[in-house]
């Protein structure tokens, strides 16, 4: 009699432990799927994602989120076939420059009346995902390019750090001092896309020019194609992303680089005795004003479908400020909320506070619809520089009119 009350027992246990795997399972199967896709390509970068990804599904029943890499220099491409093929996700993490013109194709749906405070954003990065006063995602993150450098080179060669009042003329003599012994002065990101605009831009601004006008700030095309035929910024530059310059800084590869704070976690895990400083970029000359730097930062861009539902549940979950923050901190970049950044993460730090100070001198790319083109015009000038196929003068010249034909 006890042994068919034990096999009874056993019996229901099994049964209850079977229905609750099924129930589990018909749970996991009914939330809706949210699928992101993003270009992020550091380990910091990916940890930040998947930490943001596993909290939002830990925080909710109801959706289950995932995201996909997508690498940077296919990333408009893959986005433009999937609005003819309709294989799209439902949220998207890009470039802010590029969102205006997938606004115009019809990528991004109106989000105007999501449970989203506007008000709470830097108006900045927020116009940029905005178009005709209508609301098509969030600002994901903001930041800029500055000067990292290497104090132990400096030290050694006995040279002054940079600092806010280093012109280019100063700069160019601490680069050519530096460039020995495989080490070159300084290098950047110049490569043949989006990337290399977002980082060479800024010379053209502080020489006197802007995106429309290229040929009032020709001296930075002399100013560039001057070092790298002296060897003080490195010709290799036109083929590095922004993570390839980093790793030659971390490696002792270069004594300077022009970067952004998301760099700063692969230096704390990769190079933890690194001894280097950030400062503001150099201006033109002593009479010119704090050098300007290009605003760079992603937003997230709700995909148009019938149901945004889940996309905006992510951008609601996003615009939480302790959320925000500690993403933010994983990334190695600055929170696109007012009240966000006041973190004294970023406040109390003295390398996070030289990006602050040079945010202030910071412009976006555009605003325009048409940026991509723009900017595949302006990447052309640039490599015609740096590989001295033309000099400035022409280059400026020839640019100026790809520019101009931009409509």
């Amino acid at each position: 009699m006890k042994m068919k009350k034990v096999l009874a027992a056993v019996l229901f246990m099994a049964c209850m432990s079977t229905s609750l795997e099924a129930a589990v399972t018909v749970s996991a199967a009914d939330k809706k799927e949210v699928v992101i896709w993003d270009y992020f390509e550091t380990d910091a970068q990916k940890q930040m994602m998947q930490s943001l990804v596993d909290g939002f599904n830990e925080s909710q029943e109801e959706y289950e989120a995932s995201h996909v890499y997508v690498p940077f220099a296919d990333y408009e491409k893959q986005l433009t076939l999937g609005i003819a093929s309709g294989e799209l996700p439902d949220l998207v993490i890009l470039d802010g420059c590029g969102m205006a013109s997938f606004i115009q194709l019809g990528l991004f749906g109106d989000i105007s009346d999501a449970d989203i405070d506007w008000d709470q954003y830097m108006q900045g990065p927020l116009e940029s995902t905005m178009l005709n006063g209508k609301h098509y995602g969030i600002p994901f993150a903001t930041n800029c390019t500055a000067l990292f450098y290497n104090k132990d080179m400096f030290d050694e060669a006995g040279i002054d750090y940079p600092d806010e009042n280093t012109t280019w003329d100063e700069f160019h003599e601490m680069a050519k001092a530096l460039t020995k012994d495989g080490v070159s002065g300084f290098g950047n990101a110049a490569t043949n896309t989006d990337e290399g605009t977002f980082q060479c831009l800024q010379w053209i601004y502080t020489a006197g020019g802007s995106y429309t006008d290229i040929e009032a700030g020709v001296d930075a095309y002399t100013l560039m194609q001057e070092m790298i035929e002296d060897g003080s910024w490195t010709k290799e530059c036109v083929n590095w992303t922004q993570s390839d310059v980093n790793n030659n800084f971390m490696a002792g590869n270069l004594a300077m680089q022009q970067n952004g704070p998301w760099q700063i976690p692969g230096i704390e895990a990769n190079a933890p005795d690194l001894n280097y400083g950030v400062t503001v970029l150099p201006k033109k000359d002593a009479d010119s004003e704090q050098a300007t730097s290009i605003l760079g930062g992603e937003n997230m861009g709700v995909v148009n479908k019938d149901d945004t539902s889940g996309a905006e549940a992510f951008l609601k979950y996003y615009d939480q400020t302790e959320v925000m923050v500690d993403a933010m901190k994983q990334y190695g970049s600055y929170p696109p909320k007012t009240e966000a950044a006041k973190d004294t993460y970023w406040t109390d730090d003295p390398i996070q506070k030289a990006f602050l100070t040079q945010i202030e001198t910071s412009i976006p790319r555009g605003p325009s619809a048409s940026w991509p083109s723009y900017s595949s015009a302006i990447q052309t000038g640039f490599q015609e520089v740096m590989t001295s196929a033309k000099t400035p003068e022409q280059a400026a010249a020839d640019t100026q009119a790809a520019v101009d034909a931009v409509k």
